[in-house]
Formats: C-alpha cells, sequence, structure tokens
C-alpha cells in the first residue's frame, strides 16, 4: 500500500470482507534491538496494517521507531498519535484522532491545528477518526493525559449516538477503544450496536488478549481489531494468527 491509498484499501478490504489486524506498538516500549526478531513474527501473521503511537512519548522516539520499522515491514505504517510530537513523515499515515467521547476542546481540535504544520510539509495520508475511549475496568493513560472520563459501558445507545454523531462530522472511521492494557475489552453489544448504527469502518482495540475474544470482535462487527498489549506480553500471540 502507498501513500493517499491506505483509506482507500481499507474499504476495499472490507468490500471483499477481509478481517484487518492492526499490530499497536509503542514506541516507549519497543525495543529497535528486537525489531527484526519480532517483525519476522509480524510478517508471517495475518496483520494487515501497524500503527505507532502512545499516551506519552518522548520527541524522537516515535520518528526513529517508525524508521526502523520501515525497514523491517512492507505493511502500511500508520501514526496513532498521542500528541502532535509523534507526528512525523516517516510514516505512511496518520489516524487524526479527534476524542469525541470526552469534551476536552485540546483533543477535539486544539491539538489538531498544533499539528498542521507537520502535517502540511510532509506526505502523511491523513485519516479524520472519531475516537471513542470506553471504559475497560481501569484507569488510562489516555484518562490521565487527556483528563477525560470513559464512556460507560453500558451507555450503549449514548456510544452509539457519538459514534454516529463523529460520522456525520466528517469522520473516516469511527475507533472504539478500551484502552492499553484494560481487563475488559468494548463488549459485543457495543460493537454490534455501533456497525448497525454507522456506515463508516468501525476499529475496536484495547483488552483483546485472546484469540477468542479476538473473534468476538470481528463476529460483532469489527471491521479492524487492534492489538498491541497482548502481544508485547506474550510474542506466542502471533503464532496463533500465522498465516
Amino acid at each position: 500500500m502507498t501513500n493517499r491509498r491506505i483509506y482507500q484499501n481499507i474499504i476495499k478490504s472490507i468490500s471483499a470482507e477481509e478481517r484487518l489486524l492492526a499490530v499497536l506498538i509503542d514506541p516507549e516500549k519497543f525495543s529497535v534491538e528486537n525489531a527484526v526478531r519480532f517483525f519476522k513474527k509480524v510478517n508471517q501473521s495475518v496483520a494487515t496494517h501497524i500503527f505507532v503511537g502512545g499516551s506519552t512519548v518522548e520527541a524522537q522516539a516515535t520518528e526513529n521507531v517508525v524508521s526502523e520499522i520501515k525497514k523491517q515491514t512492507s505493511l502500511p505504517v500508520i501514526l496513532f498519535p498521542g500528541d502532535t510530537s509523534q507526528i512525523t513523515d516517516k510514516a505512511d499515515g496518520v489516524l487524526f484522532l479527534s476524542l469525541i467521547s470526552g469534551r476536552n476542546p485540546e483533543y477535539l481540535i486544539g491539538k489538531h491545528v498544533a499539528s498542521i504544520s507537520k502535517i502540511k510539509s510532509s506526505n502523511l495520508e491523513v485519516i479524520s477518526t472519531g475516537y471513542i475511549l470506553i471504559e475497560g475496568g481501569k484507569e488510562t493513560a489516555v484518562q490521565r493525559v487527556t483528563n477525560t472520563q470513559p464512556m460507560a459501558g453500558k451507555a450503549t445507545q449514548n456510544i452509539a449516538d457519538t459514534a454516529k454523531a463523529g460520522e456525520l462530522l466528517g469522520m473516516k472511521l469511527i475507533y472504539l477503544e478500551a484502552g492499553s492494557g484494560a481487563l475488559n475489552p468494548v463488549s459485543a453489544e457495543i460493537i454490534t450496536k455501533v456497525k448497525q448504527d454507522i456506515k463508516i469502518p468501525l476499529i475496536v482495540g484495547g483488552g483483546i488478549k485472546s484469540i477468542q475474544q479476538l473473534e468476538s470482535a470481528y463476529q460483532s462487527g469489527a471491521d479492524m481489531v487492534v492489538i498491541g498489549t497482548a502481544f508485547e506480553e506474550d510474542e506466542s500471540f502471533f503464532d496463533d494468527l500465522r498465516k
């Protein structure tokens, strides 16, 4: 996949009923020294995309990690930025995240404005994404950094309405997030309801640590599932995801 075609290819894959799987890499936790070994497993798996980002990442860390990742895989590398410092033109694209589950203006529009000078001077494919944080059983870094609260897991209709509002505002993707290392992934009920209400691709991540949970997310309506912590804690998870 080349620049400016990531979203187009996502749509094409969904139309062909293909399951999409993104491996989320946090630059603060990723060891560049282990990149060759790690990506040998990634490239042998069913992974289709690489997301790079975290809630708190030091300046230059993202660019260094992305540069190494690009040497190891031909999969599209997409930024999942927690802040403007994580924007780098070394990647193929960026999820232009708007935290529509919260009401902090910095993460609804403020950070976006601050990132424009970097984005304008890059060749990144920018994909506007409605980001919805849902309670996953523990406080997340996203909560602390953005000073927002997750949506209650029982507020299914409100979550679906928020996703629909994001779509009507022009978002190209909706991302349901339980948070890194969540004790509980986004429920099947929420995924199903949101998928029924929107017409744009649905991404689901956070707390998915088993093949059963992965399968449940897909069967409930997720077009793309994101896995991060599960791989960080146990790379053998890749063995169950071989092509």
